[in-house]
C-alpha cells in the first residue's frame, strides 16, 4: 500500500509539474499497469481528470484499428489501389511529379503508412506564408472536409513518388482520404463506423466523434494566451481528428487495441515497419504506428494528446496537456 500511495504522489506531481510549464493550461495523466494491477488518472490547472477532449491525431489510431477490421473482413486489403476506392474526381491529377501522374499508383498502406508522397494540407505554407493550421490557431473557424483537402491538396507539390524507398512523409490528408475509403466500403459516415465497430464494443459512454458545432463538452483548446473553439473544423475532420473521449477511455481503447482485441494480435508485428520522420517531432513511423524509442507503439497527436506502452511492466500512458499549440515530445 505504502508503494501504492508512493506512486500516486509521484504521479500528481508529475501532472502538476507538466501543468506548471510555460504555456500548458492544464495536464491530465493517466496511467495503467499492462497486467492491470494498478491504474491512476490524475489532472492539475484547468483540467479534471475526466473532462471529455479532443483525440486530435490520436483519432488516427482508430482509423488504423478499423482499417485492419476491414481486412479481416475481406473488404479491402493494403495492397489495393485507392482508385478502387474513391471517385474520378477526387483521384485526377492527385499526385502529379514532374508532369506523370502516379494517383493509380497510390495503395490503402502507402496512406496508412504515410509514404504516399501526398503533402499535409493542414502545414501547407500559401504565398503569404501563412498555413491552414495558423488561420485555425488564429481563431478563423472553418470546416475542412474532403473535397476541399483534395482541391489544396492538388495544388501543391507531392514530397516523393508513391512508396519511394527511405522516404515517408506525415500527413493529415492520408486519413482524409482513409476516411472516405472506410465510409464507401461500408455505406456508412464515419461516426457510425467508428461507433459501430469500436465505441459501442467497449461500452464507451464518453467518446464520440465530434458533429453538432453547439457541442460544448470537449475541453476548449488553447493557444498561447487565447481559447481557441473549432466546432467547424473538428466536426469535419472526423477521420483525421474528430474523436472526442476521456484518459480512461482512451486508456481502454489502447489496451484492446495493443491485445488484439480488434484483429489477431500477430498483426501488430506487421505494422512495424519503422521509418524515421521529422514533422511534427521527430519519431519513427510505421503502418498507422508512431514510435519514440521506446518498447512499443506509441501516437501523438500535435500539442495535445500522446498514447503509449513502454516500460518493463508495460505501463501504459495516455495524456493530454492543454498548452499553446506546439510540437510535444515527453522522453
Amino acid at each position: 500500500m505504502m508503494g501504492r500511495v508512493l506512486d500516486e504522489s509521484f504521479l500528481q506531481k508529475t501532472v502538476e509539474q507538466m501543468a506548471n510549464k510555460k504555456n500548458n493550461w492544464g495536464a491530465i495523466l493517466c496511467v495503467e499497469q499492462g497486467d492491470g494491477d494498478f491504474s491512476w488518472t490524475g489532472a492539475a490547472g484547468n483540467l479534471k481528470a475526466h473532462d471529455q477532449y479532443f483525440i486530435a491525431s490520436v483519432t488516427k489510431l482508430y482509423v488504423t484499428a478499423v482499417v485492419l477490421m476491414l481486412r479481416e473482413e475481406g473488404r479491402l486489403q493494403l495492397s489495393d489501389p485507392i482508385n478502387m476506392y474513391l471517385s474520378d474526381d477526387v483521384m485526377t491529377d492527385l499526385h502529379v511529379v514532374d508532369g506523370v501522374d502516379y494517383s493509380k499508383d497510390l495503395t490503402i498502406q502507402h496512406l496508412i503508412s504515410n509514404t504516399s508522397g501526398i503533402p499535409d494540407y493542414f502545414a501547407y505554407k500559401r504565398a503569404d506564408g501563412t498555413a491552414v493550421a495558423d488561420d485555425l490557431f488564429a481563431g478563423k473557424d472553418q470546416r475542412w472536409p474532403l473535397e476541399q483537402v483534395v482541391s489544396l491538396t492538388k495544388q501543391m507539390k507531392p514530397k516523393f513518388k508513391p512508396g519511394e524507398k527511405g522516404k515517408v512523409n506525415y500527413s493529415d490528408t492520408n486519413y482524409q482520404l482513409l476516411g472516405r475509403i472506410i465510409e464507401n466500403q461500408t455505406d456508412m459516415n464515419i461516426a457510425e463506423v467508428f461507433k459501430r465497430y469500436i465505441f459501442d464494443r467497449l461500452g464507451f459512454t464518453k467518446t464520440y466523434v465530434y458533429t453538432d458545432i453547439y457541442d460544448e463538452k470537449p475541453v476548449a483548446l488553447h493557444y498561447k494566451a487565447s481559447t481557441v473553439r473549432l466546432p467547424l473544423y473538428f466536426s469535419s475532420v472526423g477521420a483525421e481528428g474528430g474523436i472526442v473521449s476521456d484518459a480512461e477511455e482512451t486508456m481502454q481503447f489502447l489496451r484492446t487495441f495493443a491485445n488484439g482485441y480488434f484483429f489477431p494480435k500477430e498483426q501488430l508485428e506487421s505494422l512495424k515497419e519503422w521509418r524515421l520522420i521529422f514533422f511534427p517531432g521527430s519519431f519513427y513511423y510505421g503502418i498507422g504506428l508512431e514510435n519514440y524509442g521506446c518498447r512499443a507503439s506509441t501516437h501523438h497527436s500535435n500539442g495535445f494528446t500522446k498514447l503509449s506502452v513502454s516500460g518493463d511492466k508495460r505501463a501504459r500512458l495516455p495524456f493530454i496537456i492543454q498548452r499553446g499549440i506546439c510540437s510535444l515530445q515527453v522522453r
